[in-house]
């Protein structure tokens, strides 16, 4: 068994068995926590709290002001440098497509009424597309070009991270979709929910790529404040055990600890790529350069806004229940549960380099091979003159 698969399965075992564990040190039995397809039902938090609220509130501040604060200070009028290129046509044929989407998830119409409940796939299908699209028009590439391999398979790998959030949320219970979409057979609930599982990671990945494509990114951040770890493995084993113990509670103060289910799955990652040698998100920051970690950030935070506008009027949908803070609504989703997002696309990030490490892995094994992404490119370049 390579390193990489071994990381992937501890992950995997982490993630799937510490909540049950801390469910079964709790005293209650796991069976409810493991019924599918999950039922919907209006679960009961603690309520809304002043006190909550602001202290959760400025914990956000403290940490997002320094970034934002940094990127005005640092920013350049490099900021203004002209797109190399045009809006591929490509592109214009994904934001059709996604207007006409949004206008089907939006309405009641009788003839669509059998797709209605199916829209999140092709809006999210035509936003990767357009971000893709919008990337090409500032740098002459994208990912889904010069990559497609890589781009391929964060469709596989997105479905399993996300059904593994799922299968988190089932011990705190922050959000439940409506009945609507769960009036169906267990098969059925699989496939309607990993096609739009799928699409997680291209567009929150496509999104930081096309924001570090902006020079104000390299100005502001690339030499930014390095993280002092004199000793990484100590570092690493702290955060695991924090992770560790975070994912198991869970299932003991699900109101107290919800935010470990966006923050957890970040740090095991991060820690078991530095205690087997890999390079990790910690090492770049480390030495100061937190490009890849800012961009991952706020295109999560980006891709969240869309996932909550889309939301709130499809047939479609969820809604949320979050202890303490549930307040101040924008769409469906409480104005602090949007900070969630922000660690959340970091975690997507590393998720990334996973598959990307695992794509170079099954190259170098299967040894040199026709780059598909150069002929595709070189294909698409011709249409485009044509």
């Amino acid at each position: 068994m390579t390193k990489l698969a071994m990381r992937m399965l501890i992950l995997g075992a982490m993630l799937l068995g510490l909540p049950l564990l801390g469910v079964v040190f709790a005293g209650h039995a796991p069976g409810p926590y493991l019924q599918f397809p999950p039922l919907t039902r209006n679960v009961s938090h603690a309520p809304f709290s002043w006190i909550g609220f602001a202290a959760v509130a400025v914990g956000v501040v403290l940490c997002v002001t320094p970034f934002i604060r940094q990127w005005f200070r640092r920013r350049t009028e490099a900021e203004c440098i002209a797109p190399v290129g045009a809006f591929p046509w490509w592109g214009w044929g994904a934001l059709a497509f996604g207007a006409a989407a949004w206008v089907i998830a939006w309405n009641r119409f009788a003839a669509f009424d059998r797709v209605q409940l199916h829209t999140f796939t092709p809006l999210w299908l035509s936003f990767i597309v357009v971000v893709n699209a919008l990337t090409v028009r500032r740098t002459g590439g994208c990912m889904m070009m010069s990559r497609p391999v890589y781009f391929l398979s964060l469709f596989p790998a997105s479905a399993a991270f996300w059904w593994f959030f799922e299968f988190l949320n089932r011990f705190v219970q922050n959000w439940y979709y409506a009945a609507a979409t769960l009036s169906v057979s267990g098969i059925e609930y699989v496939v309607y929910a990993t096609l739009p599982f799928s699409t997680v990671l291209p567009a929150v990945l496509g999104t930081r790529e096309l924001l570090g494509t902006y020079p104000g990114v390299d100005t502001a951040f690339g030499s930014y404040r390095p993280v002092c770890t004199h000793r990484p493995k100590a570092w690493a084993t702290a955060c695991l055990v924090a992770a560790s113990a975070g994912l198991a509670g869970i299932g003991v103060w699900p109101d107290l600890l919800f935010p470990m289910v966006w923050v957890s799955p970040l740090l095991v990652i991060v820690s078991l790529n530095v205690l087997c040698g890999h390079a990790s998100l910690l090492r770049e920051v480390s030495d100061g350069d937190w490009r890849r970690v800012v961009t991952a950030a706020f295109a999560g935070l980006a891709c969240g806004m869309f996932w909550e506008m889309w939301n709130v009027n499809s047939l479609a949908h969820w809604v949320y229940s979050i202890p303490y803070v549930h307040g101040f609504k924008i769409f469906e989703m409480p104005v602090l549960g949007f900070a969630g997002y922000l660690p959340f696309g970091v975690a997507c990030l590393a998720v990334g380099d996973l598959v990307e490490a695992a794509v170079r892995a099954r190259r170098s094994a299967e040894g040199s091979a026709p780059e598909f992404g150069a002929v595709w490119t070189a294909g698409l370049g011709d249409m485009e003159g044509t």
